[in-house]
């Protein structure tokens, strides 16, 4: 059966349902002529109902397809086409999102989620022992699911598309219970951790599995990853098994909302955070409540990236750390450096709390590289609550890979001393003295940064081991933090970073 015309009339009437988030679009119900072999249907029926329609420009971010699912169905099977027509340069062309909702419901925030994969895949299923990756396995109830359509991008032509629902009845198979991984590792006591928090798998939209991420941590030298897939916590029960004594697996997720992205680190195992709302629905403050409830920290990624819907429009205020450096070195990410250090002279100015930097790999394939950038964290043990409580004090720097290592502190008059992320209490004029300590930076030179800017450089070694020593006072610099350069590609411009340092605060 095609619902063409009855998908089409539900568009042309452009029904808007407002959903107290980002406007939604609900079409016209699904439903199945039999209910189940018992009752009509052909034994061994594989029942499909396919849909078309066309989304115009303009569309909302949302648009959800009820199907009535009988009783007796075993498996719910979903595959999804859409046109890309050639626009001309400069025009966004189709772009079209995925994902279902289960019998309980599309409401924000609710428990109706059963998974999303975004434009990663053309079909997905879901049946009780198992579902594909980025999807929640589950009994498939009775009841209106709603797969979810989300038109990311539409052309000037408009985004037509065709929903293909088929059911598989039988028994409905039996749902394993999850296994997590441990919240704790080996570690070393109090000591300094390499991590990398921002990472996807086949779970979401990249290529790697568990298995492969977690052998290329080991080999950059982490002792600890975060999994963080788009909009998804589907992955946090297929982790268990590659965590070690040496290597602390953390669970979470990137909100991917229309106005930036924002990870969700180390949540609770089977924390499931909606991203369905934009800057103006004055939602995102509650879904940052949720991670924090949930254990986690709010940490904002790449937030002056110039991919459609990256670029952060909800504010710092709730922030528990921000990502500024995502993958290799580039622009955007010397943007998000100077723009965080901006909030750091706010802060010295305004008193309020000050938001710490980290930086992540963002690695999604072969030949992204894991563990490029890495935040390094002094913590009291490898445990997720104490690498957590390192992230959000700011007690960590970013390095470029695990060959580069850095020791940065101020020590003032009558032995007073202070480490990154910390502050050194210290009277107006007291001298202070910072130290880095630098080795694995061959060619780099190091530049102290301050709320005035710049105010000491020096150049390194050869061999890129080296310590730079420099003196100032808290009325000359109420905070300093240090980053170490490559060679810049043009003079008159700063080289690409290969590690920078939270900073450290002086004076009372």
């Amino acid at each position: 059966m095609c619902n063409d015309e009855h998908a089409q009339h539900a568009m042309d009437r452009r029904g808007l349902l407002v959903t107290g988030a980002a406007a939604a679009l609900t079409l016209g119900t699904v439903s199945f002529a039999y209910a189940a072999p018992n009752e009509g249907a052909p034994a061994n029926s594989e029942p499909s109902e396919v849909v078309r329609g066309t989304l115009p420009p303009g569309s909302p971010d949302f648009v959800y397809l009820p199907v009535e699912i009988p009783k007796g169905v075993r498996e719910i099977h979903v595959a999804y086409t859409y046109e890309r027509p050639v626009v001309p340069p400069g025009t966004q062309g189709n772009a079209l999102d995925v994902g279902i909702f289960d019998e309980r419901g599309t409401g924000l925030g609710g428990k109706g989620f059963r998974g999303w994969s975004g434009g990663a895949r053309t079909e997905f299923f879901i049946r009780a022992d198992e579902a594909t990756p980025g999807y929640i396995p589950g009994p498939v109830r009775a009841g209106t699911w709603y797969i979810a359509l989300g038109p990311y991008t539409v052309s000037p032509q408009g985004l037509a598309y065709e929903v293909t629902i088929t059911l598989r009845y039988g028994a409905p198979g039996k749902t394993p219970k999850p296994v997590y991984p441990p919240e704790r590792a080996k570690g070393r006591g109090r000591a300094w951790y390499r991590g990398d928090c921002h990472l996807h798998s086949w779970y979401s939209d990249g290529k790697r599995t568990p298995a492969e991420i977690a052998a290329l941590a080991r080999a950059a030298g982490l002792d600890f990853i975060n999994t963080s897939e788009h909009n998804t916590h589907s992955a946090h029960a297929h982790w268990a098994d590659q965590a070690g004594d040496d290597l602390l697996i953390l669970t979470g997720e990137e909100v991917t909302t229309r106005n930036g992205h924002v990870i969700a680190l180390g949540t609770d195992p089977g924390t499931f955070v909606d991203w369905r709302y934009r800057a103006r629905d004055n939602r995102f403050g509650h879904y940052a409540r949720e991670i924090r409830r949930a254990g986690g920290l709010v940490v904002p990624a790449h937030p002056h990236a110039t991919c459609i819907g990256c670029n952060w429009k909800f504010g710092f205020g709730e922030a528990d750390a921000v990502e500024v450096w995502n993958g290799p070195f580039t622009p955007d990410d010397e943007v998000s450096l100077q723009s965080w250090d901006n909030t750091l002279v706010a802060s010295v100015r305004s008193g309020k709390r000050w938001t710490p930097a980290m930086g992540n790999s963002d690695a999604h394939r072969d030949p992204d590289p894991i563990g490029t950038p890495q935040t390094v964290v002094l913590a009291d043990d490898l445990t997720r609550e104490a690498i957590l409580e390192g992230i959000r004090a700011g007690r960590s720097y970013v390095a470029e890979s695990k060959a580069v290592s850095l020791s940065f502190s101020a020590a003032g008059g009558r032995g007073r001393h202070a480490g990154i992320g910390e502050r050194l209490h210290v009277d107006p004029d007291d001298p202070v003295t910072v130290r880095l300590e630098v080795a694995g930076a061959p060619g780099c030179s190091v530049r102290f940064v301050t709320d005035q800017g710049v105010l000491h450089t020096a150049a390194l070694p050869a061999s890129g081991a080296g310590t730079v020593e420099w003196g100032t006072t808290a009325q000359y610099a109420a905070y300093v933090r240090a980053e170490v350069r490559r060679p810049p590609a043009v003079p008159v411009l700063p080289g690409a970073l290969a590690a920078f340092t939270n900073p450290v605060f002086l004076g009372d």
